[in-house]
């Protein structure tokens, strides 16, 4: 299966019928089209997010929502979800008995979006959502990441630092952009990558190895 670049998935965003459903989820995340919703409710908790830390927010759809818990499969045990929106995908991995489950998100409109969720689905007190800085998150072993693309080269600079070896991570939407997939789910903008941070420790020691080697050799 090919892997798509960030900016061919950009593209998919711009171009992909999504339907109504999709523009009202959309609209209701970033005000594309609903302005006054924007304005009024999720646009005053950015304002809360320092600016480097801020990224878009656009609601992940079922599909790539179930190609997330596909590559999660044989998995158990807590999982953390970074930057976790609306939290859909942490109300998943809780009904396929990951526990805890818990959500960081700086946004607290968000925030508080995915606990009424959590609420009207029955789960209220059985996930967690926390307005907190997601750099201070560390020592997991399942992690799923859905951030923009400018944000990923950052963070998986901390994770490969910080994370233990059987600690698997995956990103929806976007790829780490320097890390290698040890397995793809799904399509376009649904896509999602999962890496095994012992594998992708593996492949930073034989790069930085060839590095030095080539440097040896042109000296």
């Amino acid at each position: 299966m090919d892997d798509d670049t960030p900016d061919e998935v950009i593209a998919e965003l711009k171009s992909r019928p999504i339907g109504v459903w999709g523009v009202a989820q959309i609209a209701a995340g970033t005000g594309l089209a609903v302005y006054a919703m924007w304005a009024g409710i999720l646009q005053p908790g950015f304002r809360k997010v320092p600016l480097k830390l801020q990224v878009p927010y656009i609601p992940a759809s079922r599909a790539q929502v179930q190609n997330v818990m596909t590559l999660l499969r044989g998995r158990q045990g807590g999982l953390v979800d970074l930057g976790s929106g609306d939290g859909r995908i942490v109300l998943e991995a809780h009904r396929r008995g990951f526990i805890p489950a818990v959500g960081y998100e700086l946004n607290p409109w968000l925030v508080r979006l995915a606990r009424f969720y959590a609420w009207r689905a029955g789960h209220h007190g059985k996930v967690s959502y926390r307005r907190e800085d997601l750099w201070k998150v560390c020592h997991l072993r399942v992690v799923s990441v859905t951030l923009a693309c400018n944000f990923l080269s950052l963070l998986q600079e901390k994770l490969e630092a910080e994370l233990p070896d059987d600690a698997l991570v995956v990103a929806g939407r976007f790829p780490l952009p320097d890390w290698k997939p040890c397995i793809i789910e799904g399509h376009g903008m649904d896509r999602a990558w999962a890496y095994s941070v012992q594998e992708q420790r593996q492949h930073t020691v034989n790069r930085n190895n060839l590095t030095a080697t080539e440097s040896f050799t042109v000296n």
